[in-house]
């Protein structure tokens, strides 16, 4: 039996594969189209997702959507009655949109799949799953647990921006929603409108900013634009918000509720201010999320927690949840925002549907440690590097791990394409961008020469599993990167007086630990877990790393630069390497050279992309 689970339309489409409830494949359409957060129906995800099982969509038994788009066509349209007739130059633009891409959706997508098999039964095999259903079926049924408490929040899919459910084997059971315009994904986009920043994408910018700041702002945003109750729940003042009838999300009383316009990226600088703002609104988000799971312990006695949406997609809050110990367990799917959705969707069919029992590994979740993506056989790497012009040695495996160990001790960046590529936000090990954590330039050499991006933009330790609490103050698994902890104190550097006088930005280059590189300014870091039965060849690498230096941990960031898609295939990452200061690249067994390269090769990848 096979379900092909689908997202589109609004940001991250994407595709994904169940066989007999196992997830065999996953990506999203940026990848394959190089296009952003493509939001366009995912052709190329669904192809992918077809040829990895070597199958056409009439092998398919039913194709899952993941959310209902009628029902959010209504959504906009009782929103626009509730505020009119402010907001009607907005709604007269976007309701020609509307009705070709909401009202007559199921249409577009029915004509979609039929361009993959004219005579697919659509009438009968093409299904819908509520926003918020997919999203939380993502969370739990793709995780390791028989039962758990689910809560997921994102900005808002029909009408529901936020839900908390129970999940027990099959069954998954919708408890409370929050509904539009009541959203903490909608105002944490607000404030990153606000900072100058682009809402969808550059709310992790945010969340990096904030330990610049201090969280002076909190009590204002809760006291003058929202009213929190000691549940979680909360309503908005909409007066100082413009998302449900203009073109920005927020408006002048905003502006002067804190003093200052909206932020022009193109002119004005990162402020104190700004990074006080930042640090505000990241308090208060975790504020209301640890009183949302406070919550839902106390009313459901379960001790493991699911998440997903987009804002369980904030390391930091998740960290915080899991050492306010209201949860023993928690686990986040690691495709949390819409792109998941394809997942939630596919799942949603195949137990809820279907009627389908659960298999539990016993230890492990359902996601293959998100590598669902596309894979490069060792001939075809070859060939593919040949057809760019690519200069490369072929080296045996154990090799392999020896140069790309040995370039970075020598504190070269180092591009590792490995197996198959990584379903969610987060490079893992496959498709990622390497370096020293010992290195107190690395940080800012990443971002500044490789990345081409703010130079604040924390990096996150990729660490063996098995010696992970002997650098950070955590000791589960984060194989996804979506836990904050500490960094051990013992391995942290006490700074002077004259440093701790420091603020913002000035505090970047002072070195705060043993692997200053992954430390943020507060002495936290993103961990990732590397795991040996996931993941064999980075932890390999790893551990010859730790052979050499005494070090378990690894830079580990996306392999891209700003505003590009992290890579996909053999070429995207060969241009990548010839666009910026990458001096070894490694894909497959191949090994490449930065000085061995025809210059006349060379790309301006610094002003190619926009900023993200």
């Amino acid at each position: 039996m096979r379900v092909l689970g689908i997202s589109a339309f609004y940001h991250d489409s994407a595709a994904a594969l169940l066989v007999d409830g196992r997830i065999v494949a996953a990506a999203q359409e940026e990848r394959f189209t190089r296009k952003k957060q493509d939001a366009r129906f995912p052709v190329s995800a669904i192809g992918y997702c077809l040829e990895e099982e070597g199958i056409t969509l009439d092998d398919v038994d039913y194709v899952a959507f993941y959310e209902k788009p009628f029902i959010k066509f209504e959504r906009l349209l009782e929103t626009y009655v509730a505020f009119a007739p402010r907001g009607f130059q907005s709604f007269s633009a976007a309701i020609p949109v509307w009705i070709r891409e909401k009202l007559f959706q199921k249409n577009v997508i029915r004509d979609e799949l039929k361009k993959f098999a004219p005579d697919f039964d659509w009438q009968n095999k093409l299904l819908f799953t509520e926003h918020h259903v997919s999203h939380a079926a993502s969370a739990f049924y793709a995780s390791p647990f028989k039962e758990a408490a689910i809560l997921t929040m994102d900005g808002v899919g029909e009408w529901c921006t936020g839900s908390t459910a129970v999940g027990r084997g099959k069954d998954l059971k919708l408890l409370k929603e929050m509904h539009f315009p009541h959203s903490l994904g909608l105002l944490y986009s607000a404030f990153t409108y606000y900072l100058g920043f682009k809402v969808n994408s550059g709310e992790y910018k945010v969340m990096g900013l904030a330990p610049y700041g201090q969280p002076e702002f909190a009590d204002r945003i809760l006291d003058r634009l929202m009213d929190l109750k000691e549940d979680g729940s909360f309503r908005l003042d909409l007066s100082y918000f413009d998302y449900c009838t203009g073109l920005t999300m927020t408006n002048q009383k905003f502006a002067d509720l804190f003093g200052a316009p909206v932020r022009d990226p193109n002119k004005d600088m990162l402020t104190p201010f700004h990074m006080n703002v930042a640090a505000s609104i990241q308090k208060v988000a975790e504020e209301v999320m640890l009183r949302l799971t406070r919550s839902l312990a106390r009313e459901q006695g379960l001790e493991n927690l699911c998440l997903a949406g987009g804002v369980a997609l904030n390391c930091v809050a998740n960290g915080k949840i899991l050492r306010d110990g209201a949860f023993k367990n928690i686990w986040v799917q690691p495709a949390a925002g819409d792109a998941g959705g394809a997942v939630g969707a596919a799942l949603a069919v195949w137990h809820q549907f279907l009627g389908r029992e659960r298999k539990l590994n016993g230890s492990r979740d359902l996601m293959q440690g998100a590598f669902l993506g596309p894979a490069f056989a060792q001939h075809d790497v070859e060939a593919r590097l040949n057809q760019v012009g690519a200069h490369f040695e072929v080296h045996s495996d154990p090799e392999v791990i020896e140069q790309a160990a040995n370039a970075l001790v020598m504190g070269d960046a180092v591009g590792w394409i490995q197996g198959r590529m990584e379903f969610g936000p987060r490079s893992l090990g496959a498709r990622s961008i390497l370096g020293d954590p010992r290195s107190p330039s690395m940080q800012k050499m990443l971002n500044l020469q490789i990345k081409y991006r703010e130079s604040f933009r924390p990096f996150a330790p990729a660490v063996l599993r098995e010696d992970v609490s002997d650098w950070f103050e955590l000791d589960v698994d984060s194989p996804y990167m979506l836990l904050v902890a500490d960094v051990k104190r013992e391995r942290r550097r006490r700074m002077t007086n004259e440093e701790e006088v420091l603020f913002g930005i000035d505090k970047l280059n002072v070195v705060r630990s043993d692997i200053p590189a992954v430390t943020h300014i507060d002495y936290s870091a993103r961990v990732q877990t590397v795991h040996a039965d996931t993941n064999p060849r980075f932890h390999k690498l790893i551990s010859r790393f730790k052979d050499k230096t005494g070090c378990p941990v690894l830079v580990n960031t996306s392999f891209n630069v700003r505003g590009e898609p992290i890579v996909c295939t053999p070429e995207d990452a060969f241009r990548c390497f010839m666009g910026n200061e990458i001096e070894l690249l490694v894909i497959g067994n191949c090994v490449l050279r930065k000085s061995d390269q025809n210059p006349a090769l060379k790309l301006d990848y610094k002003n190619q992309f926009e900023l993200d």
